[in-house]
């Protein structure tokens, strides 16, 4: 999302490296740029490591050149995150609770009242945000910014772990980045085991299976909590009961469906909702992140997260957002129609990067359709103040050249505090100048090293 000139993230203006990432490059050069591709590509192949749903998935690709941030940033990154957690944890029992932040102003009540994520009538959870993979983006001024929260379910950290085993290994760089997957275990672990009172409960990882983008990911997250994957459609309710194949009663659910809520538009229960409202209401069962959690990823609670902040924590935010303009408020809306060849569009309930609007890069045509479209329901919509999204050195036809790079660190909610995991995952754009880092629209990712 252009605006102005963009940063690289590993090499200086006059093209020297930039120190932090200067072991890291030089060991992709003397290995040699197109052999490190070639490699890891024949491992990725190996593994199956694939995106997308069965008859459309393809081969998920891992760039080999290493995307390195320093620890010092990263620990700052840290602990704006935990503090961003709490304040989102805090808004959504009180979006199903006593709705203060919409009393003392902080938001519109509309918010609330048209949020399809909404989940009356269920007990509340003991958490609501279990875990998180917010995407963070570097400008021209080099600071890292979140343009989306991802608190429902966030996805690619199985990618993360495995870019790690194909990257890291072959280049040898000393110091090694800081380790990941035992981080990873435990925290996910300790998320489970803190989501429930009870001492030993039984878990399960629900997924879509072949529907899903990330059936080869829910496999590995399985792997990882020690929990068998299961679908939908292998449970079995008996009474508030859930069980599964085996017979046993399941008591918490790890949800990695694209679902994310339990009824449609016209307040039916969906598949989901068939299956899970009985057990939940009776509090048989637990699910993580808790369906709910949604408010708090909404596009249109996006622009009120720092005030949320303030209002929930009493402290200034740590990590900033994007500057966002809900459009369902009648002066915002008109203030962003007025720039809106200035702003970045996104629909209310896009994903994947589909429906959104770059206004500088966009035409006549496709500013005029989008004025329209705004006009016409503008609660459906935000804008956002556009970005000049850093670039890094990535191979492409064996050469290293620039391209544009998004940042998603992924954080574990436990009753002993926030685990940030060392690294996270970069999101990168193979094409020339293309701004969508999604995996669903061609993008690849880059294994993400903390050091120093």
């Amino acid at each position: 999302m252009s605006a102005g000139e963009s940063l690289d993230e590993a090499l200086l203006p006059d093209g020297g490296d930039r120190p932090h990432a200067a072991a890291a490059l030089a060991a992709v050069r003397a290995y040699g740029p197109a052999r490190l591709a070639a490699d890891v590509a024949r491992d990725v192949a190996d593994l199956g490591l694939e995106h997308g749903p069965a008859g459309e998935a393809h081969p998920f690709t891992v760039d080999p050149v290493p995307r390195v941030l320093e620890r010092a940033e990263w620990a700052e990154v840290a602990a704006g995150l935990d503090q961003r957690l709490r304040a989102l944890e805090a808004f959504v029992a009180d979006a199903h609770g006593r709705r203060e932040a919409v009393r003392a102003g902080v938001l519109p009540a509309e918010v609330l009242d048209s949020n399809r994520h909404l989940t009356p009538g269920l007990p509340a959870p003991r958490r609501w945000i279990g875990m998180a993979g917010p995407d963070l983006v570097r400008g021209a001024d080099g600071r890292l910014v979140v343009l989306e929260d991802n608190v429902r379910t966030p996805t690619l950290l199985a990618y993360a772990l495995a870019a790690r085993d194909l990257v890291a290994p072959r280049l040898g760089v000393q110091p090694s980045p800081a380790p990941v997957h035992e981080a990873t275990r435990d925290a996910a672990r300790r998320m489970l085991a803190d989501a429930t009172d009870l001492p030993d409960p039984v878990v399960a990882v629900l997924g879509d299976g072949p529907r899903s983008a990330v059936a080869w990911e829910i496999d590995r997250l399985g792997e990882v909590v020690g929990a068998p994957v299961v679908l939908p459609e292998q449970l079995t309710a008996r009474g508030d009961d859930l069980l599964l194949p085996d017979g046993r009663r399941v008591d918490l659910l790890w949800r990695r469906t694209s679902e994310e809520r339990l009824t449609g538009d016209d307040g039916r229960p969906n598949e989901l909702g068939e299956l899970l409202l009985a057990p939940l209401r009776a509090g048989t069962v637990t699910v993580v992140n808790a369906f709910g959690t949604g408010v708090a990823d909404d596009k249109r609670t996006f622009p009120y997260v720092e005030d949320l902040v303030r209002f929930f924590l009493g402290e200034e935010p740590r990590l900033r957002s994007q500057p966002a303009y809900d459009l369902g408020d009648p002066a915002q809306c008109r203030a962003a129609l007025d720039r809106l060849p200035e702003l970045v569009l996104k629909p209310r309930s896009g994903s994947g990067g589909h429906g959104v609007l770059i206004g500088p890069r966009a035409d006549t045509g496709q500013l005029e359709r989008a004025r329209a479209a705004v006009l016409a329901a503008p609660g459906e919509w935000i804008a956002q103040e556009p970005v000049a999204l850093s670039t890094h050195p990535t191979v492409v036809d064996g050469a290293l050249v620039p391209r544009h790079v998004d940042y998603r660190p992924y954080a574990f909610c436990a009753d002993d505090g926030t685990t940030v995991l060392p690294g996270g995952f970069t999101r990168v754009s193979l094409a020339e100048g293309d701004l969508v880092v999604n995996a669903s629209q061609g993008g690849g990712g880059k294994d993400t090293w903390v050091v120093g």
